[in-house]
């Protein structure tokens, strides 16, 4: 750790503030002479120019303490830097270009909107424990502006993983950065890269994926993290409600018309899941106990979760050789001919399976038929009463 002078101004990138122990960059014995005696004047100065009631004397501290130039005089100089109890080191170095053309330096927005406690200097002293500790202490700053997005994020999975001692789960910062927040670029594979820096294993599953290597080929309609997780209010898989649903995330995509046929994707696809017995049993759960898990299988049960690949794919697990094993899954007794019931998720026509095809007019026909037939009898039957019931009465007049 580099251990330059002491230099009694501790503005930090996420406060509260510097304590007399910041470290800038050694400018050598005569710098430091100059500097410390610069400093000494400035000093006596002000407080001078406070105990004698020099006019605009206060107003000008408080000026100056909006004022990011006053901050970066001591911060955008090499080597600023607290030591933890930790052991780790705190750099409070911000430079100026990285501020000015972040989002926020854009808006010209002053230092001390985030660090709020910092009034002057010295600054008050960093209690966090550690580096994390101290990110987790600072990003609550981000409600000042963005209440909204901050009120999202408190019960979503990253919040929950804290409450439960995982204080490496994500926060603001660490996704949007602290003093180089840029605006959203809205690239899908900016997101996946940035959920990359905690998810590196599930990433590497995704970007293998059918969506993932299409996204990093430059496709843009496939789905990155965040369209299926969600943004402030992301979820996982683990919450029972999340997985239920998850169908209508997959038809956001899958569902809809003009896009599957820029693809050649059939909507069939999601139709005939939602139609047979699964995605039916599904949907009740929904509007009756959304609530509760179900016990029937949804779309990322049999094709995977974030490593999902085409189905004529010998990885995939709905291909046909791997499709037996799947279904053991949730049916554990079932033999080789089960998935052979299966039409997978295609209406059958006369080129694809046109036996069932077959049947299926059959009975399309035969069923009104029959039904027809009968309210035709049903109906002369009670004519034919009706006629008996008044020729009596006709024979009785005469």
């Amino acid at each position: 750790m580099q251990t330059g002078r002491n230099l009694d101004c501790g503005l930090e990138p996420s406060e509260p503030g510097l304590p007399a122990s910041a470290h800038p960059a050694d400018p050598g014995p005569s710098g430091e002479r100059l500097v410390r005696g610069a400093l000494a004047v400035c000093a006596v100065a002000a407080l001078l120019s406070i105990a004698l009631g020099i006019p605009g004397a206060a107003s000008a501290q408080e000026e100056d303490r909006f004022d990011n130039e006053v901050c970066l005089a001591c911060h955008d100089v090499p080597s600023v830097e607290v030591p933890l109890p930790s052991g780790e080191t705190l750099n409070a170095v911000v430079e100026r270009e990285t501020y000015e053309t972040s989002v926020h330096g854009r808006l010209d927005l002053p230092c001390v909107l985030c660090h709020t406690a910092i009034e002057g200097f010295p600054h008050p002293s960093v209690t966090a424990e550690s580096l994390r500790a101290y990110a987790v202490e600072r990003y609550t700053a981000c409600f000042g502006c963005h209440q909204g997005e901050y009120t999202a994020t408190a019960d979503n999975v990253h919040a929950k993983a804290r409450a439960a001692g995982d204080q490496e789960a994500a926060i603001c910062t660490d996704c949007h950065g602290a003093h180089d927040v840029a605006a959203p670029s809205g690239s899908g594979i900016d997101i996946a890269l940035t959920c990359r820096t905690c998810h590196s294993q599930i990433y590497d599953l995704y970007a293998d994926s059918v969506h993932g290597a299409a996204l990093t080929a430059g496709e843009t309609d496939v789905p990155t993290c965040t369209d299926c997780h969600g943004v402030h209010d992301a979820e996982g898989p683990e919450n029972p409600e999340f997985h239920l649903f998850s169908p209508q995330i997959c038809a956001t995509c899958h569902a809809d018309e003009e896009l599957m046929a820029k693809y050649g994707i059939s909507t069939q696809v999601f139709d005939t899941y939602v139609a047979d017995f699964h995605g039916t049993t599904v949907l009740l759960f929904e509007e009756l106990a959304p609530d509760q898990e179900t016990n029937k299988p949804v779309c990322i049960d049999c094709h995977g979760v974030h490593h999902i690949v085409a189905t004529d794919d010998p990885d995939s697990t709905v291909f046909k050789e791997n499709l037996l094993s799947t279904c053991q899954r949730c049916h554990p007794e079932a033999t080789a001919n089960f998935p052979t019931a299966w039409l997978s998720h295609y209406q059958p026509t006369p080129d694809k399976e046109p036996l069932v095809f077959g049947v299926r007019i059959f009975y399309r026909i035969l069923i009104p038929l029959v039904i027809g037939t009968m309210l035709l009898y049903v109906l002369l039957d009670i004519a034919r009463r009706a006629r008996t019931r008044r020729r009596p009465e006709r024979v009785a007049n005469v």
